[in-house]
């Protein structure tokens, strides 16, 4: 791209007549005049096809650098195809003079002229020996590209911060580890909160013993690896889809009801989009990022960019205020390194419920945050995960935030109902002051974070969001970044892990009755039972039933629903055909009970509730099953 700087005391311009290649245009770019400003005239090459992102880089370096030595705050942007024999593209002229318009209005005022247009004008320099200087921006091939590290992740690295425990009650208790000696509170009778301390505080020791859920959730069936894709990437059997999609749909419906409003966008976004690049510096997380045709982009890490650049768009008065905005990721991305990726708990590809909510003051933000808290509980509750006993309570803010709004806090710990890990930071490196998040302590000392909310102050200016106010003036909102469980598959993880402790109790681990592959098994003794027990499983409507019809003993047949941790096994001879009554045996209860059929489903409609439901993932007759994990 060549470029023509020009200090001007003006210049002024009117369309006259559209040409072939010409964009389309509103009125107010028909005409239009600024004064005391630098005049930048353009001409897109051949040689900037295809590095678009580069050029408007270099571009706008090379004029905020002069617009800077010539102190000069506005910027009039002029296609002038006559700077150049060998032009490129129109779309990629057009690109690039929208790229530089979007960049510069970051800084500067900023108009520009309609490319492909015929146009009067006039110009008037200011004839000093700065005022007219000529560049060529060019943009080398790369060899090799490189990793971009937000600024965020590496100021994460230096980050200062102390640690504390803050009680229902208001009372904080500095935390610092001395030698193996946790010291400054009584952890006694609290061992998962000291751990998650010790984790976070990076005092865990590095463990060999492997995560019990990835066993788990290959011997089910469920999740496995994919040697096929890129690490972090997995496969989900017909069993694990169903609990993956239940959970999707569950907490959907519950966010919807929360009252946000489900939207959709894209998966992925330009590196280079100026408002984008800024955000990816805020957030401490490595990009997961990949060559187009026309462009670099990273894959999305979460909603965030979606929800932003719609709430851009969106005209938002005060009366409306709390805006709740939601969408289901899938998938999300982040370039986790190869030594972290583990089973479900750490992924580079998966799957977040994300919830942003516009407030229009920090009381406001402060109630909204404690409404979509409440939200969280109930829907980890619901789930099968019970608050508090099985995850820890983390809260992490500045210090000026902790002195100011200590109350707040206090007021989040009482919701929780258990005292809570605090890290204070010196200062601020991400675009939050304050977060919450629920950590669930694994077998091996490791916190895993599901639910997290937010209180974002930078992205709302950062994005040009805005609503007016009661006096009719546009104010940035704070914004809230709710995920109401956390990622799915943290979830799923948290529920093997979970069955994996009681595994190791002795105890007979189950999954949430709403969420088993097969809910309630028919178990024939032989082959003269099975035409009535054909019967007898189509009554059971919202319930995911299936017949044992192999050749195996009834023992062993029990066994294997046992393996399967089946909650509800029914158990049909000569004896149930002539009572119509059924022996069934419920998972971790001792004896079998006799029960009649309208008893039964009775007793599975009150404990699937209302929660989400599914059919049967798998054919009916096991007989008819492939086996997917050997």
């Amino acid at each position: 791209m060549k470029i023509l700087l020009i200090h001007s005391d003006y210049l002024r311009y009117q369309v006259k007549k559209k040409t072939p290649v010409a964009e389309e245009i509103t009125d107010e770019m028909k005409d239009g005049e600024m004064e005391e400003c630098l005049s930048v005239f353009t001409a897109v090459e051949e040689s900037d096809e295809g590095k678009v992102e580069k050029v408007i880089e270099k571009g706008v370096k090379e004029i905020t650098d002069t617009a800077e030595e010539l102190d000069v705050k506005k910027i009039m942007i002029y296609p002038y195809a006559h700077l150049s024999s060998e032009l490129g593209d129109p779309e990629t002229a057009v690109d690039v003079l929208k790229g530089l318009e979007d960049s510069l209005s970051e800084d500067y005022k900023v108009h520009r002229s309609p490319f492909g247009w015929y146009k009067a004008f006039q110009l008037s320099c200011k004839g000093h020996p700065l005022s007219e200087l000529s560049k060529e921006i060019m943009v080398e091939e790369d060899s090799e590209e490189e990793e971009v590290i937000s600024k965020a992740l590496e100021a994460e690295e230096t980050l200062e911060s102390r640690w504390g425990v803050l009680e229902e009650d208001g009372s904080f208790h500095e935390v610092e580890i001395d030698g193996d000696e946790v010291i400054g509170y009584d952890f006694q009778g609290n061992k998962d909160l000291e751990d998650f301390f010790v984790y976070e505080a990076g005092k865990k020791k590095k463990s060999g013993e492997k995560s019990p859920h990835v066993d788990l959730m290959r011997r089910h069936e469920l999740v496995d690896y994919e040697s096929g894709s890129d690490p972090g990437n997995l496969r989900y059997y017909p069993k694990g889809r169903m609990i993956k999609g239940l959970l999707e749909e569950f907490v959907s419906e519950k966010t919807r009801e929360y009252g946000a409003m489900e939207i959709e966008s894209p998966v992925m976004y330009d590196l280079n989009h100026p408002t984008l690049k800024k955000y990816l510096d805020r957030f401490p997380e490595r990009q997961y990022q990949i060559e187009t045709p026309d462009k670099s982009v990273f894959l999305r890490f979460a909603a965030c960019f979606g929800q932003f650049l719609m709430g851009h768009d969106m005209t938002v008065s005060y009366r409306q205020l709390p805006v709740r905005l939601y969408e289901l990721t899938r998938y999300s991305f982040r370039m986790e390194q190869r030594g972290e990726l583990t089973g479900l708990r750490r992924l580079r590809a998966f799957t977040m419920p994300d919830s942003h909510a516009l407030c229009g003051n920090m009381k406001q933000a402060e109630e909204e945050m404690m409404t979509r808290m409440d939200l969280a509980i109930n829907v980890l509750d619901q789930i099968g995960i019970e608050l508090p006993e099985t995850l820890e309570l983390g809260i992490r803010c500045t210090e000026d935030f902790f002195e100011e709004n200590k109350d707040h806090l206090v007021e989040i710990v009482k919701n929780y109902g258990k005292p809570a890990l605090i890290e204070i930071w010196d200062e601020r490196f991400f675009y939050y002051v304050m977060k919450y998040e629920f950590n669930y302590i694994d077998k091996l000392g490791r916190a895993s974070a599901l639910v997290t909310d937010q209180l974002d102050v930078e992205n709302a200016e950062r994005y040009g969001i805005t609503y007016v106010d009661e006096e009719g003036e546009e104010k940035h909102p704070y914004l809230l970044h709710l995920s109401p469980s956390g990622a799915i598959e943290r979830v799923i993880f948290t529920l093997l892990e979970q069955a994996g402790m009681q595994e190791e109790r002795g105890d007979k681990p189950t999954f949430p009755y709403w969420l088993a592959p097969t809910q309630l098994r028919f178990v024939p003794i032989s082959d003269d039972q099975l035409e009535y027990v054909e019967g007898l499983e189509k009554k059971f409507d919202h319930v995911r039933t299936d017949i044992d019809d192999t050749d195996r003993t009834v023992g062993k047949k029990i066994r294997q629903a046992e393996k399967e941790w089946i909650p509800f096994v029914a158990v049909i001879g000569p004896k149930e055909v002539e009572s119509g009554k059924l022996s069934v045996r419920i998972r971790g209860e001792e004896k079998e009970k006799e029960m009649g059929v309208e008893e039964l489903k009775t007793l599975l409609e009150e404990k699937q509730g209302g929660m989400a439901f599914r059919s049967l993932p798998l054919p009916k007759y096991l007989t008819d099953r492939p086996t997917f994990v050997g």
